[in-house]
């Protein structure tokens, strides 16, 4: 009894103090690569929540997810999918691109704060 007290109250002051969504799941986004692109090219996400990108290739060639702001490097095989998962992030602009065809392969995830 003394435990479920502690941890609801740990959990109270959690939110109080403007506690983060790390502990929840992840936000899951969907992104594609066709023709050598991402779609969306643009990601928003809350910041301080872990992130679950689904990546599906529609490509007959693979690619490789590289982000340098995100700590990533992933080879995704032809019309292959892979699971990213980064986070909890800071507020700000992570840029990603696909690293075999960096020259059309781009786009951002924005992290926007959370308002209190």
């Amino acid at each position: 009894m003394i435990t479920l007290r502690i941890a609801a109250l740990a959990a109270l002051l959690s939110l109080a103090a403007g506690g983060t969504h790390a502990d929840g799941p992840p936000a899951t986004v969907q992104l594609q690569l066709k023709d050598h692109r991402f779609t969306p090219s643009r990601i928003t996400v809350s910041a301080a929540q872990r992130v679950r990108i689904e990546l599906v290739n529609l490509d007959a060639a693979s690619e490789e997810f590289d982000s340098s702001d995100l700590g990533v490097e992933r080879d995704v095989t032809p019309h292959g999918k892979v699971i990213i998962e980064v986070g909890p992030l800071k507020p700000g602009t992570y840029s990603f691109m696909g690293e075999l065809h960096a020259d059309t392969a781009q786009g951002e995830l924005i992290a926007e704060a959370v308002p209190r």
